[in-house]
């Protein structure tokens, strides 16, 4: 009865081979949606900081009665918020989520009323990869994106 059992159930190398193949294309056919996908969550997350950190400057200037800046490092990817020379925060976009930032303006100032200073919109382009989102911030304080 030695004879009839299959001598050895095992994979050829030309079907491994065949089995990486496909396996390759499948993956590099994949691949660059995984690339847009983290590209398009890191502009989101920059984003979410950025209109967290103007609400903050907006919410710092009517609680201190003080003018709050919003400045922006576009060559660094830095955003930091200051009332009367002191800071307050300071968010690293570049760093945290490899961002670039792209300004009408270098600084939105809110004044102790909450309103924004200037005669024009600010408007905020972040941008990674092929991914851009926009942040306008209107003469009034309000942010939109």
């Amino acid at each position: 009865m030695r004879g009839s059992f299959p001598a050895d159930p095992g994979f050829t190398l030309l079907e491994l081979l065949v089995a990486m193949i496909v396996a390759g294309v499948l993956l590099a056919l994949g691949l660059p949606r995984f690339g847009a996908a983290r590209d398009a969550r890191s502009v989101r997350g920059a984003m979410d900081v950025l209109t967290a950190g103007f609400s903050l400057a907006r919410e710092t200037a009517l609680a201190r009665r003080t003018p709050v800046a919003v400045v922006f490092d576009t060559a660094g990817g830095v955003v930091r918020i200051r009332s009367a020379g002191s800071p307050i925060r300071r968010s690293d976009l570049f760093d945290s989520f490899g961002v670039t930032l792209a300004a009408n303006r270098d600084s939105a100032v809110y004044d102790p009323r909450g309103l924004g200073y200037g005669l024009s919109n600010l408007t905020v382009v972040v941008r990674r990869g092929n991914f851009i989102d926009t942040l306008t911030v209107s003469r009034l304080g309000r942010v939109r994106w």
